[in-house]
């Protein structure tokens, strides 16, 4: 079975995650979207929400398939989910050009601490490419409309959380 493993914080899923998701999908038997608590980031929803949200969002508003979809938390690096999981590829999404540095060296320091180990980047489709979870935690505190940022179950998630 080819695996893929795409890592992220997810605070909250987005369109723009589901397009790469979804595109994964095409290429690999199964991907593992794994989300963690990166210790430099201060979080809107808990690990345990955030899984609720991916879950949500993938299998009760778009009805991907759980067989080809698994959604896990992990505090471990990258690459040893890929050991666990027999994956060799990592996903990483990219936006923009500004992504791309950072991306690069991620994919550059996974490369040195397991050579088999190989990033592959995707980009969501244009009209997702905008789009970022900080940008949609903030329209949604200020009152705005994120119906075209995420699945109907997030948004809900997220004026729970805001009121």
């Amino acid at each position: 079975m080819n695996t893929a493993i795409y890592p992220g914080t997810f605070d909250p899923i987005t369109f723009g995650h589901i397009d790469v998701i979804k595109k994964s999908l095409n290429i690999f038997d199964r991907v593992i979207v794994a989300t963690t608590d990166n210790v430099n980031k201060h979080y809107h929803f808990s690990i345990n929400e955030r899984l609720d949200i991916i879950n949500n969002s993938l299998f009760k508003d778009l009805k991907l398939s759980k067989k080809k979809i698994k959604i896990i938390s992990f505090d471990n690096l990258t690459i040893d989910l890929c050991k666990k999981f027999k994956a060799n590829t990592i996903i990483r999404g990219l936006r923009a050009v500004s992504d791309f540095e950072y991306e690069f060296q991620l994919a550059g320091m996974n490369k040195k601490l397991n050579s088999k180990i190989e990033t592959m980047f995707l980009m969501s489709d244009v009209e997702n490419q905008i789009i970022s979870s900080k940008f949609v935690k903030e329209i949604a505190s200020l009152g705005g409309n994120i119906n075209r940022f995420v699945t109907k179950s997030t948004v809900k998630m997220l004026k729970n959380k805001i009121l």
